[in-house]
């Protein structure tokens, strides 16, 4: 609904409100991001870390070169990675908190982006996360999004067009793809609608509501699957429709999300793509809940139409290239785009999504024990990971224990495709408080173990009568040594 001139706007037609919302949930996201991967940074990719940063850019500049900075974009080349990996953990806190005051929004977009994948660059490993892409594609394109003011502090501006859309087109690729990857891959559990059954104990960090969702007859895994697909691939196209069809299709979409969000803890992922949703409510919408009235002369110092409409012709070409290729393996996309993708790819902020294309259907967990006699063996507990039988899974998200994560995906591969694992199994052995730090118990608080191994456990939920009967929440079956017991010497 367009309003005529020297009527008074009914917020059909205005998102400023949306935009408001949109950009303080960003910047509560990057906040929870930063703080979350600050706490962890020394065990991880410190000085006396699992994967030191420094040795990473000083093994790459070695390998690479001159090329280094540029297939490895980051601010650690010029500041160092020991002490300034704080630095850009603070700083990136420091903008998230100016932006959430709307103190000028689109510098701190630019510089909170270059902060973020600085860390993720660095990160190596640790950060190859669908998320962190997501999270560095969303910062720029709200660039475009946000005023470009010094101080519009709490006041609502009204965004430019193509930069909403362009947020839009985010979250359509994020939903569609998301669903289309799982059909492409040929997946038999996804074609037949049985993945669920799998995925509630199967994915890496599950929470307690998954328990009781393993549970579901068949019928009803089959049922929420087939629902699954078509919000995943139906409700996004819903979001470039008329407003009411709009809205519907972004509450489904919503809901899925809070469903994961409830029995998955998948850090900020749910919590982004929910601030994305919100951005496709216009501002009646919101008026008519808070019981305002609708904006009369709301901020307008956008992005540049030069900089905008140049902008989104490429970033459409490129994510639908991109997409296509993630569908159709590669065939039938220009080689052209091929060396272009190369050049884009480090900077992760033109992606393709889509999560659990071909579904897990076991759970092999990594249990690491430590030794003074290889005969009494003692666990490491992880903070929230499955590690005790007895240990209830928990609520993490939005943070991620990056360590958790990572050792779940290697536990589906060999030892040695996972390398950082025996620079981990040292630091035990050697007792760096850094490292024992991403632990939630140390099994030998008074000296480090002579010996350490990784034994490799089939997981399963237990049913309620066994959980009624013991108070267990996990069984498991031990299938092979992942590493063997070694030592210092």
């Amino acid at each position: 609904m367009h309003s005529t001139p020297g009527a008074v706007p009914d917020g059909r037609d205005q998102f400023a409100l949306s935009a408001w919302v949109f950009l303080r949930g960003l910047a509560l996201i990057h906040l929870v991001a930063f703080a979350s991967y600050w706490m962890q940074l020394p065990g991880l990719i410190g000085p006396h870390g699992i994967s030191p940063a420094g040795a990473f850019f000083q093994a790459a500049r070695e390998q690479l070169g001159p090329s280094a900075w540029r297939q490895l974009p980051s601010l650690c080349w010029l500041g160092g990675s020991g002490w300034f990996l704080h630095v850009l953990c603070v700083a990136g806190i420091i903008l998230a908190a100016l932006l959430f005051a709307g103190i000028t929004p689109a510098l701190c977009l630019v510089l909170l982006w270059a902060c973020y994948l600085s860390l993720v660059t660095a990160g190596q490993v640790f950060f190859g996360f669908q998320w962190d892409s997501l999270l560095l594609e969303t910062t720029l394109l709200a660039v475009l999004l946000a005023p470009w003011t010094w101080f519009p502090l709490w006041r609502p501006a009204e965004p430019p067009r193509v930069a909403r859309w362009l947020l839009w087109w985010l979250l359509f690729r994020l939903m569609f793809l998301s669903g289309a990857v799982k059909l492409a891959s040929g997946d038999p559990t996804w074609r037949n609608l049985t993945a669920l059954v799998f995925h509630y104990e199967t994915q890496p960090l599950p929470t307690p509501v998954a328990w009781y969702f393993s549970h579901l007859p068949l019928w009803a895994h089959q049922g929420c699957c087939a629902l699954m697909f078509v919000i995943e691939l139906v409700a996004p196209f819903l979001i470039f429709a008329p407003r009411r069809l709009r809205h519907t299709g972004v509450v489904t979409i919503i809901t899925l999300l809070t469903l994961i969000f409830l029995t998955g803890n998948y850090t900020f992922f749910d919590l982004l793509a929910i601030v994305l949703c919100l951005l496709c409510f216009d501002d009646a919408c919101w008026t008519r809940r808070l019981r305002r009235a609708p904006l009369t002369n709301a901020v307008t110092r956008p992005a540049p139409r030069w900089l905008l409409r140049p902008v989104a012709v490429f970033v459409v070409i490129v994510t639908l290239l991109q997409g296509s290729a993630r569908l159709t393996r590669g065939t039938g996309v220009p080689a052209a785009f091929w060396t272009m993708d190369r050049v884009l790819d480090p900077f992760r902020s033109l992606n393709s999504y889509g999560l659990f294309a071909v579904m897990t259907t076991t759970r092999p967990e990594l249990i690491i024990e430590g030794s003074d006699d290889r005969r009494e063996w003692r666990a490491y507990e992880l903070p929230h990971k499955p590690g005790d039988l007895s240990r209830r899974p928990d609520f993490i998200a939005p943070l991620q224990p990056r360590l958790d994560w990572q050792l779940w995906f290697a536990a589906l591969e060999d030892p040695r495709q996972n390398p950082w694992i025996y620079p981990l199994c040292e630091h035990l052995l050697r007792g760096t408080p850094e490292v024992l730090a991403l632990f939630a118990t140390n099994p030998f608080p008074d000296h480090p173990p002579r010996y350490l191994r990784i034994v490799r456990y089939e997981y399963h939920f237990t049913d309620a009568a066994e959980r009624a009967r013991n108070g267990h929440w996990w069984q498991r079956t031990p299938l092979d040594y992942y590493v063997e017991p070694l030592s210092l010497h």
